[in-house]
């Protein structure tokens, strides 16, 4: 049938990836962390997600944590907690997933285009790696694989069916994981940074949604569809048009810095209304007829006549 044209052979398509490459094992504890966020009906019958960061030398869970989604805030939270217990570590490794990478095609020409995450971990010196397939943090998968068939029936034998209770049943059963899975690294050495008092007092304001805005011109800002009204006393000079920045900590509290400095407002019920309209005569059409030209116009003065003595 090729022969006689009755049938047309197709080319098979050539896969991009023809196989991945096995990639050892960093040396040290602390070295590399790889993080993932796994969707699962966990306990009850409500599907949550599971944060999970997997140390690459060792395969020990360093820190696990279950929230509703992965969004920014239980991402900051997760990270937050974690560096307060273990330190920073020098590199993360995840996915290409919006909260950590702006998929804008835009972003490939525009280098500036960050996202929070990425900002707040440049700013702690920590290392983003994206991967750029599930195999390749492959460690952290195969570990979400494994904590959905043990974790799921311990968690019903424990009869769990809240959030907390389920953070609270990692704490202990987190450390018997790793007793049985992680191995020994090739060398000993933790390279995890010491959180010194500086950064860790920073943390809340580093680990924040940070967006920023323009001064109106009555020293008003808004965010999120509030405006907040400056107080006339500052710590630092403060001009119309400045650039500040409103930081949104986990905690829900609303903070304006300029120049380093945090200043003092107050939250408006409703948007500023204006107290006087200036009426510019540029911008603005006359009525017709309201203008009425003086009696020594020279446009009048052709329709007056002088009247005539009479003798």
């Amino acid at each position: 049938m090729t022969e006689l044209k009755l049938w047309q052979v197709k080319s098979r398509k050539e896969a991009k990836n023809k196989w991945h490459t096995w990639r050892a094992r960093k040396d040290n504890y602390g070295e590399m962390q790889q993080f993932d966020g796994s969707y699962h009906v966990w306990f009850g019958d409500e599907e949550y997600c599971l944060l999970l960061s997997v140390d690459d030398a060792t395969g020990k869970i360093t820190h696990a944590k279950f929230d509703i989604n992965k969004d920014r805030i239980a991402v900051f939270k997760f990270w937050l907690e974690y560096l307060m217990k273990n330190g920073l570590p020098l590199s993360i490794y995840l996915d290409k997933f919006s909260t950590y990478k702006v998929n804008h095609k835009n972003a490939v020409d525009n280098k500036g285009m960050i996202t929070q995450f990425q900002r707040a971990m440049n700013q702690l010196g920590i290392n983003v790696i994206l991967a750029n397939s599930p195999q390749a943090k492959g460690r952290v998968e195969r570990i979400n694989k494994t904590l959905q068939k043990r974790l799921v029936k311990e968690l019903r034998l424990a009869e769990i069916n809240t959030v907390e209770e389920a953070n609270k049943f990692l704490e202990t059963y987190i450390p018997k994981f790793n007793a049985q899975f992680a191995v020994v690294p090739n060398k000993r050495k933790n390279l995890h940074k010491t959180l010194v008092s500086n950064v860790a007092n920073k943390l809340p304001q580093i680990l924040s949604i940070q967006e920023i805005r323009i001064i109106n011109n009555d020293y008003t800002v808004r965010f999120a569809g509030k405006y907040y009204q400056l107080d006339r006393i500052q710590t630092t000079t403060v001009y119309k048009k400045d650039k500040v920045i409103v930081e949104k900590h986990l905690n829900g509290e609303v903070k304006l810095r300029l120049r380093e400095a945090y200043l003092n407002y107050k939250l408006l019920p409703e948007r500023p209304k204006k107290e006087i309209e200036v009426k510019l005569i540029a911008l603005t059409k006359q009525i017709q007829g309201s203008y009425k030209p003086p009696i020594d116009h020279p446009w009048r003065k052709q329709f007056m006549f002088e009247k005539k003595s009479v003798k």
